[in-house]
């Protein structure tokens, strides 16, 4: 399954830890990293049993949950810029008046007011999850949505795509199957963002492509793959190095 799937399919307890696991490895929710179950792992003089080291993993990767999800489009948590950065602040364990003097604010009164107000989001997303918890009870045939990449430079209705509208879009645009011949780039903004997904889940996650590597996937696909490259970089499914010397999936 797509780490993005995962990613928003799991509990929130597992959400805090950052992995979940099944019976032969932990999987982490914030990259997709495996650690197989059952191995001891040697990593800078010490050794690790496989739950220890998914942790470390997180750590050395990730700083932690918090950082990463702390990181995430605003879009993704709600936040404004102000607000993550005094959310960090609060992470760390500084008092209102040390975070005053950090960000020369004049007066503790507002870092108790952002304080209030992160507690009234805090109690805004719960009664939200509830009552989303109790729909999905009560409408078992719902279409279930496709999951958005965390990495998503802009989330707006594009992203409001079902499962069977992709597979709708897919069949028409890729009828020979996603990796062979795409009939033509799509227009409209909801069907551009679900033929770059799937041609995404073509490229290795784990690799890095130089950037000839990158068009031979692409251009069995479509002839101007330079056209299909740019919005990959655009639409946050990929990154690259800025001399556009090594391409990646984005996580």
């Amino acid at each position: 399954m797509d780490v993005n799937e995962l990613f928003w399919q799991a509990p929130i307890d597992n959400l805090k830890k950052g992995y979940i696991d099944d019976e032969t490895h932990f999987t982490c929710l914030l990259c997709g990293e495996e650690i197989e179950k059952g191995i001891i792992y040697p990593y800078d003089g010490l050794l690790y049993e496989a739950e220890k080291m998914m942790q470390h993993h997180i750590t050395i990767t990730h700083q932690s949950v918090f950082h990463y999800l702390n990181g995430l489009n605003k879009k993704m948590t709600g936040l404004t810029e102000h607000q993550s950065h005094i959310l960090g602040l609060f992470y760390e364990g500084k008092s209102d008046q040390e975070i005053k003097k950090e960000l020369e604010i004049g007066s503790a009164t507002t870092i108790r007011h952002h304080r209030f107000a992160l507690k009234e989001k805090e109690r805004q997303a719960k009664t939200l999850l509830v009552m989303m918890e109790l729909l999905k009870e009560q409408d078992r045939k719902e279409d279930t949505f496709v999951s958005i990449h965390k990495t998503a430079t802009m989330v707006d209705d594009r992203y409001n795509v079902t499962l069977s509208e992709e597979q709708q879009v897919l069949a028409k645009l890729f009828p020979h199957g996603v990796g062979k011949e795409l009939v033509r780039f799509p227009k409209r903004e909801k069907q551009k963002i679900i033929v770059l997904r799937a041609i995404t889940m073509l490229f290795d996650k784990e690799k890095q492509y130089t950037e000839k590597e990158l068009n031979e996937i692409i251009k069995p696909m479509y002839e101007d793959y330079v056209h299909i490259r740019r919005y990959l970089i655009e639409y946050g499914f990929l990154d690259r190095q800025s001399d556009g010397s090594a391409y990646w999936v984005k996580k």
